[in-house]
Parts: C-alpha cells; structure tokens; sequence
C-alpha cells in the first residue's frame, strides 16, 4: 500500500483552514452572550439618563449571575431601566434561567411586583427619546407568582405594537401565555425563538406556551409613528434585544445566543 505523504507546508494551511472554519461557525449553535463577571457587550437605557448610564449600578454582575438590583434607591421614581445586548438580532433563539428575588423597591407601581421581561426586535438605544418609559418594542413578558392570584409567566406584551395570533390582529396590551407563574424563588428556564417576522415561540421548561407572528408598529402610538417616519418598516422582523428592570430584583443567568441561518 502506497503511503500518502502530506508535506509541512500542506499540513499546515490543512489545520488553519480547519481552524478558521471552526472559530467562523457561529450559526445554529448555543453561544453565551453573558460571561457571568462583568456586563462587556450590554448597556444600559433608563428613564431620563443617556444611553450607557447604569443608573444607581441597577444592573449588575455577580457570581455568574445578571442582577437587577435596588439596593442604591429610596424610591423607583419611574427610573424604567434596560439592558441592551450589542448585536442586531433578526432570526435566533435565545436562553437564560430567571428567578425573582426579594420585594419592590418603594414607589414601584402595584403591576411591577415580579414583573420584568425580554425585549426583542428594539430600535438601538440610542434612537430612544430621553424620557421614555415603556420601550415600544415586543416584550416576552416574565412574571411571578404572589400566591394568590392566578398569574402566568412569559406571556407576550405589546407596547407601541401589535401581532398577529391565530390569524388575528392582537391589539391588547398582554395575552397571557397557558404557563402559571413560579411563586418562590427557585430557578425557571425560559426560551424565545424568533424567526424575523415570520414567527415567534415562547418555552418555559421546554414547553411551548406561546406563538404568534408579524410583530409591527402601531399606527396610533407616537413613538412608532415616529419611528415608521425615519424608515423603520411597520412590519418589525430585526432589532435589539434588552432584559426589564421594573422595580422588583431578579436575576439571569446562563444567557445563550443561537443565530439561525436565514
């Protein structure tokens, strides 16, 4: 049997190639976009600070954990925070475990007790007027349970814009998901697959709880008409993602990014 011989030179462009296809491929595979020590790759947006204040270090890393946190304030004043992740998102999924922690902070209003949630499909940031409060954007809302009441957790929201469920146009502002919300503190997974326009699926342990598409501007809100004015499509299918803080701590961690192909 003949041997085959590979040259040094051969060899070596043989590994850099496999190398760079390797360290290229990014499509179809989990990544974590949160490294668990510091908040490289997000910024933050509140009510009347610029873009990139962290007002009162609300948003905090700590032990592998992103933490909402209120121990800096005397009052909520409506100093509605985001937390913006740096890339322009179009067709993805994207993971990460939550749980609430502790009470609101004073002056938090009565709907913000264990309530936060994962904007997707968002202008950037820095197109935001300085004041807003609620970012017009689709929201997979997260809630908690008190115990008492029934409640249910990432259930969809709709500021500024409507979907389309079961062929219908959704106009409300939230339709509850099928899933009830987790009372104590234990740890909850949840997932959001976006598929531009076309599709949006929400899980919580795995299971699908929600589904719905054509997120779009509506024509009646200011801000979205704004936006539809400098070129924004009333039909939504790319934007930014951004994690709440309403007023109640919680925390996320082992936030996972898959890009999907297109």
């Amino acid at each position: 049997m003949n041997k085959i011989e590979i040259t040094y030179p051969v060899f070596i462009l043989l590994a850099l190639l496999l190398l760079c296809s390797c360290q290229e491929k990014t499509e179809d595979e989990w990544i974590p976009i949160f490294n668990g020590k510091n908040l490289d790759g997000w910024s933050a947006k509140f009510t009347g600070e610029k873009y990139g204040v962290n007002y009162l270090n609300t948003f905090q890393a700590k032990e592998g954990r992103l933490i909402v946190s209120y121990d800096n304030y005397d009052s909520f004043d409506d100093n509605f925070g985001h937390l913006f992740y740096e890339e322009k998102l179009s067709r993805f999924r994207l993971r990460l475990a939550y749980r609430f922690v502790g009470d609101t902070v004073p002056g938090t209003p009565s709907w913000g007790y264990k309530n936060s949630g994962i904007k997707f499909h968002t202008p950037h940031p820095a197109e935001l007027p300085l004041d807003q409060t609620l970012l017009v954007a689709v929201e997979a809302q997260i809630l908690g349970g008190d115990g008492k009441t029934e409640r249910f957790t990432a259930n969809v929201c709709t500021a500024g814009t409507h979907v389309v469920m079961n062929k219908k146009l959704i106009t409300q502002h939230c339709t509850n998901s099928n899933y009830p919300a987790i009372s104590d503190s234990s740890w909850v997974k949840m997932e959001i697959e976006v598929l531009g326009s076309e599709k949006i699926i929400h899980k919580i342990n795995g299971e699908v709880v929600m589904e719905y598409s054509q997120p779009q501007y509506d024509e009646t809100d200011e801000f979205a008409r704004e936006l539809m004015g400098k070129g924004h499509p009333q039909i939504i299918s790319e934007g930014y993602i951004a994690l709440q803080a309403e007023g109640h701590p919680i925390e996320f961690k082992n936030i996972e990014l898959m890009r999907l192909d297109n």
